[in-house]
């Protein structure tokens, strides 16, 4: 199909940054900072730099998998001005932008992202290379393709585990070159924040995923039954996140439960009032991005906490 240049607008930075979708960006930073602290916390050697580096690769990734995801919905026709979303987080639709022009912009964070990944991994052996390889594949099956990841049932799941478990995971594995399996125990928290945001934003598309074809979780399930799950997961999401820091440093762990009243009692309250409602879908996606940031937050609080006091006894 060709593209008349004339009819559209310039991808300038504004809409660039729009398209990475920063507000989002708590599903990529929570997990590359918990890994991170994970590993300073438990004396795997990751210097600080490789840490910080490594922060900016999986946001770089996660700006891929949101351009590109806006680009295959547009350019598929399932996005549109009726859907309840604000203006900034439908960029191809209200921006008037080249779809080619996001298109190439995605490829451009996934490669940014990945080559200062692999950069990450010299000195680790080929473990990291590999690993990061089998994410970068999952990000571009994600959206791509005859049938998208995130057309599927188990799209939560993929969400959840790649991006909650894979990326402490993947840090770990540049700083040492070993797969320390145990992380995916510790990074329950972050899974299930991180697939539920895709839950809310499923929940809301039940009826337009229905007519685009869609085979989500909520469309499997039902908009009662999703709901069941949905307020059953954030339930089990808060209790781990108070039990989790008892695992990692014992008694100490009670600071975490202070914390996570204050900080996100409030907001997981209101979280759990919402229905899934198409018209609810803005309120929706903002109070999950914000229960990714406040209590997963506490989670990794819980482990600088730790990190301090072990540095002024040790």
């Amino acid at each position: 199909m060709m593209y008349d240049q004339s009819i559209y607008n310039s991808l300038i930075p504004r809409y660039a940054l729009q398209l990475a979708a920063p507000h989002t960006w708590a599903a990529s930073v929570c997990p590359a900072l918990f890994g991170d602290f994970y590993c300073w916390q438990q004396g795997i050697a990751l210097p600080v730099w490789k840490g910080i580096l490594l922060l900016i690769a999986c946001v770089l990734l996660q700006s891929s998998v949101n351009t590109l995801n806006d680009y295959f919905d547009f350019v598929k026709g399932t996005d549109s001005t009726e859907d309840n979303v604000e203006v900034h987080d439908a960029t191809l639709v209200y921006g008037n932008i080249n779809p080619k022009s996001a298109l190439r912009l995605g490829t451009a964070y996934l490669l940014a992202g990945a080559v200062i990944g692999i950069w990450c991994c010299i000195g680790s052996g080929w473990m990291p290379v590999i690993f990061g390889l089998i994410g970068a594949l999952v990000i571009v099956l994600y959206s791509g393709g005859p049938l998208p990841l995130s057309y599927l049932p188990l799209g939560e799941c993929i969400s959840g585990f790649v991006m909650g478990g894979m990326i402490p995971l993947g840090i770990a594995l540049c700083a040492d070159g070993q797969i320390h399996l145990d992380l995916l125990f510790y990074s329950l928290p972050l899974m299930l924040g991180i697939g539920l945001i895709m839950m809310s934003n499923n929940g809301c598309d039940i009826e337009k995923d229905k007519m685009a074809g869609r085979k989500t979780l909520p469309v499997c399930l039902g908009r009662n039954h999703t709901m069941i799950l949905y307020r059953l997961t954030l339930s089990i999401w808060f209790l781990l996140v108070v039990l989790m820091p008892f695992f990692l440093l014992g008694r100490l762990g009670w600071i975490s439960f202070g914390f996570l009243l204050i900080l996100a009692g409030k907001t997981i309250i209101r979280q759990m009032t919402l229905t899934l409602d198409p018209k609810e879908r803005i309120q929706q996606m903002k109070g999950i991005n914000l229960c990714n940031i406040r209590i997963n937050g506490v989670y990794i609080i819980s482990l600088v906490y730790g990190l301090i006091l072990e540095a002024i006894h040790g």
